[in-house]
C-alpha cells in the first residue's frame, strides 16, 4: 500500500479491518492459500458496510498480500518475496547485535545534548540537571525500514563519539570504545500504535500496531550508560525465544536457552 492509500484510510474503520486481517496474514492465522470470507460476512462480523469492508480488501490487495481471483474469492498470497524479515534471539543478544548491524543500515534522524524526562533520568540514575545524548535512528535491510530507535546516553559517556561515529557504528561499539564496561541490562517488551512521526520513519499508517522495546544497559558499577527505547515492524522484525526443558517429573518446567540458535537481532 503506497504513503497516499495509509495516510488516507489511517483512522478509518476500513483501515482497522484492514490491519485486523493484515495482522491475521502475517502471523500465520490466515495462512498462504487460504480463502477469505466474502464481503458481506466480513461486514456482518465487523459491523460495518460492505463498501468499508472493500476498502479494506483493496488495500490488503495494494500491499500484496491478497489477491482476488475470478470464481473462488480473495486468497491470502505467499509471504511477499521483497518483504525482509529480521529475527531477534532474546537468549543470543550480543552475538545478534554484531550481527544486525553487519547486515542493516542505520539513518541519523536526530542528533542532540538534552536534559532526559524525568522517567529516563530515574532508570539511568542520574543526578538532576545531568544532561543525555539524545539520537534518533531507523535502521533498514534492503532499504526497507523494520525498526525506530530512541537513545538516551549520559553526556559523560557520549562526548567520546560524535554524530557521525553514531551515524556509521553501533552505539555498543561506541559504549565499548568509550570504555563503558557492559555488565548486564533491564528490558520489556510490549506493543502499541504509531504515531505520526514514527509512521512516517517506518513507511507505515498512523496507528499501525507496533512491538515496542525499551532496555537500560548498565555497567559493571551499576551504572546506567543507555537507555533504549526501541519500536519495530511486526511484519519485518520478530523476536525469538529458544526453550530448554529442565526439571524432573511433575516439576518440570520450560527456561530460556542461553546461547540459541544463531539469528539476526538488534544492535542499537
Amino acid at each position: 500500500m503506497s504513503e497516499a492509500q495509509s495516510s488516507a484510510m489511517s483512522g478509518t474503520k476500513s483501515h482497522r479491518i484492514y490491519l485486523l486481517l493484515k495482522d491475521a496474514i502475517l502471523s500465520g492465522r490466515l495462512p498462504a492459500g487460504s480463502k477469505l470470507p466474502g464481503e458481506n460476512k466480513l461486514a456482518e462480523q465487523h459491523g460495518v458496510s460492505r463498501v468499508t469492508v472493500r476498502r479494506a480488501m483493496e488495500a490488503l490487495q495494494a500491499a500484496k498480500l491478497v489477491a482476488r481471483r475470478a470464481g473462488v474469492g480473495t486468497v491470502v498470497l505467499e509471504y511477499p518475496l521483497d518483504a525482509t524479515v529480521m529475527t531477534a534471539s532474546v537468549s543470543n543478544l550480543m552475538p545478534n547485535m554484531l550481527k544486525m548491524s553487519q547486515a542493516s543500515q542505520v539513518r541519523l534522524l536526530e542528533f542532540a545534548y538534552v536534559l532526559p524526562p524525568e522517567m529516563i533520568r530515574e532508570r539511568l540514575g542520574m543526578a538532576h540537571g545531568g544532561k543525555v545524548q539524545r539520537s534518533v535512528r531507523v535502521r533498514m535491510v534492503d532499504d526497507k525500514p523494520f525498526s525506530h530507535l530512541v537513545t538516551h546516553v549520559p553526556e559523560s559517556v557520549a562526548l567520546h563519539y560524535n554524530e557521525m561515529d553514531l551515524a556509521h557504528t553501533p552505539l555498543f561499539v561506541l559504549l565499548e570504545r568509550s570504555g563503558v564496561k557492559v555488565d548486564h541490562a533491564s528490558q520489556s517488551i510490549s506493543a502499541t500504535l504509531a504515531n505520526h512521526d514514527v509512521a512516517e520513519a517506518l513507511g507505515v499508517a498512523v496507528g499501525s500496531p507496533l512491538i515496542s522495546l525499551t532496555r537500560v544497559v548498565f555497567d559493571e558499577q551499576g551504572r546506567g550508560v543507555e537507555h533504549l527505547d526501541a519500536l519495530y515492524r511486526p511484519d519485518r522484525y520478530r523476536f525469538q525465544i529458544d526453550l530448554a526443558r529442565n526439571g524432573e517429573d511433575d516439576s518440570r518446567y520450560w527456561e530460556p536457552k542461553v546461547g540459541g540458535m544463531p539469528t539476526q537481532g538488534e544492535g542499537t
